[in-house]
């Protein structure tokens, strides 16, 4: 196995693309490298790509803030304007591992991984998040839901590297939240998680809503049904009520020794709710 740490993009996806075999990025290593020690993969090269300037900062843009693909969680849950923005998306990075990953695991990392039960992807997905992707034939932008396409497997062609990702700018009298179900208390999988933005107009009518949810099918979902729920209403039981329906409606996931597929349909309704229960008392200001 060959280890490259560039400093550029540029380079990096040079490495990637001219690689003969399996070539992995490296950003905060808490998946791959547990992967490499399992035995589970065995690429030809690891790109490190954690001297890469831009892939390792906070900045801010048109109002949003873009987020490099290699900061840490610790780094992210430190920023005070980004907690304040989207304090939704910080809780679901903040679930990720222990004290000692959140120094190394990113959002980059975590949606990369592919994993159905990322608790990060979901909130990204419900905060209307853009991935930045650069490659061989030069940069493009997708949203978060179309990055993962199955368990551990991601749309990035051969070179191609996530060197960001933009959240963008809050609306007034916005809120969103995220929520997760996990056998323990703390450092589990998310059996079922939950995300959701929406957004107000003054009269408290909900104008706007995503609503994601995590571990009930191959990838990540974004539930335009739920959302639609909301969108139109003052939220009242009856909507919540509609929300929650269309959250269970929509998973399709599998039995295992965490979960049954009629619990997690069941828990599913029930964090989507809870979860649009805080992000609306967020949009309120409460």
């Amino acid at each position: 196995m060959r280890y490259e740490a560039p400093e550029t993009i540029d380079t990096a996806v040079s490495l990637l693309a001219g690689a003969g075999g399996d070539a992995r990025v490296l950003a905060g290593g808490t998946d791959l490298l547990v992967q490499l020690r399992a035995d589970m993969i065995e690429p030809e090269l690891v790109v490190d790509v954690k001297k890469i300037q831009s892939m390792r900062t906070i900045t801010e843009e048109n109002g949003g803030f873009r987020i490099g693909a290699a900061v840490a969680g610790a780094e992210l849950s430190e920023h005070p304007k980004v907690k304040a923005a989207w304090p939704g998306v910080v809780e679901a990075v903040d679930l990720i591992g222990s004290t000692q990953i959140q120094g190394r695991a990113s959002m980059g990392g975590n949606l990369c991984n592919g994993s159905p039960a990322a608790d990060s992807v979901p909130a990204m997905i419900a905060a209307g998040t853009m991935v930045s992707i650069a490659g061989p034939n030069g940069e493009r932008e997708v949203p978060a839901e179309e990055i993962i396409v199955g368990p551990g497997k991601t749309s990035l062609a051969k070179g191609e590297m996530v060197t960001s990702l933009f959240l963008p700018a809050r609306p007034a009298r916005s809120g969103d939240a995220y929520l997760r179900f996990i056998p323990r208390t703390e450092m589990d999988i998310a059996v079922v998680g939950a995300g959701v933005s929406l957004t107000l107009d003054e009269g408290g009518t909900c104008t706007a809503a995503r609503v994601a949810l995590g571990a009930v099918a191959a990838t990540p979902l974004l539930v335009q049904e739920a959302a639609d729920a909301l969108i139109g209403t003052k939220l009242d039981d009856a909507a919540m009520e509609a929300l929650a329906a269309a959250a269970s409606a929509a998973c399709n996931p599998i039995d295992d020794k965490r979960g049954t597929k009629d619990f997690r349909i069941k828990v599913a309704g029930v964090l989507a709710r809870r979860a649009a229960q805080i992000a609306l008392e967020r949009a309120r200001g409460n």
